[in-house]
């Protein structure tokens, strides 16, 4: 039970690093809360978690399935994972000096709750790069023996995560003066995130 709940907490850390590392998610979410209204970028940021639930939930229970009928899929999950996770480690690192690019506040176009919300799953639901950390991360970081009950807690872990996360920069980005501040500590941010995926790939690819 102990090293289940170290998985646990391993997987929602990995999965929180995940989502707080800048890219293309954040990108909408703050164009949306900035662009059109504080109201809309909530929307949005609960579509991006209602989108990694279903994301969580398809990695993790086809990682299982793939893994157990094809041994060998691990291995190539390893190097293949782990390759990925370095490549977006020095993406996050290289990218931590780029300023961000969002609408000036005064420009504001309405996108309505609803609309805002499809979006974000959408959005959510069609990045690769989502599909293919949460693989890594699952393979790296589940026990040996998957209880039962991971099928949804995880998915529930990566909905909360992720909508909070959201959340949070929906409701900061969609003020000009917090707005400022978090963007002056983005370059810190991105390097721990960095850190922290690169970490993971290696931890994966030397993996028993």
């Amino acid at each position: 039970m102990h090293s289940e709940l170290l998985s646990l907490f391993s997987i929602s850390v990995a999965l929180a690093v995940g989502a707080m590392s800048p890219g293309p998610s954040f990108i909408f979410v703050a164009k949306t809360a900035i662009a059109s209204s504080r109201r809309d970028g909530l929307a949005t940021a609960l579509g991006m978690g209602v989108g990694c639930a279903l994301l969580v939930l398809t990695a993790f229970s086809g990682l299982h399935t793939l893994l157990v009928t094809v041994p060998w899929l691990y291995l190539s999950l390893k190097v293949f994972g782990g390759i990925y996770l370095f490549y977006m480690a020095l993406k996050i690192f290289k990218g931590a000096g780029t300023s961000l690019s969002v609408n000036n506040a005064s420009d504001r176009e309405k996108v309505g709750f609803m609309k805002a919300f499809a979006i974000g799953v959408v959005t959510q639901l069609c990045n690769p790069k989502t599909v293919l950390v949460l693989a890594g991360i699952f393979a790296a970081l589940s026990p040996r023996d998957i209880p039962a009950y991971f099928y949804w807690v995880l998915p529930l872990i990566g909905f909360v995560i992720d909508a909070l996360w959201y959340t949070f920069v929906a409701y900061v980005l969609s003020s000009a003066r917090p707005q400022q501040v978090y963007l002056r500590y983005k370059k810190s941010i991105s390097r721990i995130s960095g850190g922290v995926m690169a970490a993971l790939g290696l931890k994966l690819m030397l993996s028993k």
